[in-house]
């Protein structure tokens, strides 16, 4: 009877020891997989940041100017020839 007793928990720690070892190695595997995430979010960011930067510098205004004028011929016109055009009254219904 104690034999049997001694077997059942001698049983029982193994299958609790396999248990800590086992969730042991996924919460260490969890671990470098979110290192893993971080750095790649991280490396994200900087690129989203180098690529607002390049926008910003595409989209200046003297940057527009000059391609307009070189590739396309664009220039600005006289003063006399601009004409402003007022915005259209819109009518509210009640």
């Amino acid at each position: 009877m104690m034999a049997r007793l001694t077997l059942a928990l001698l049983a029982v720690l193994i299958g609790c020891a396999l248990a800590l070892v086992t969730s042991q190695h996924r919460a260490r595997k969890l671990y470098v997989e979110l290192q893993k995430e971080q750095e790649l979010a991280r490396s994200l960011d900087v690129e989203w940041g180098q690529l607002q930067l390049e926008q910003s510098t595409w989209a200046m205004h003297a940057r527009i100017e000059k391609v307009a004028a070189q590739a396309l011929g664009m220039r600005v016109p006289q003063p006399g020839r601009v004409q402003m055009v007022p915005p259209a009254t819109v009518e509210r219904r009640p």
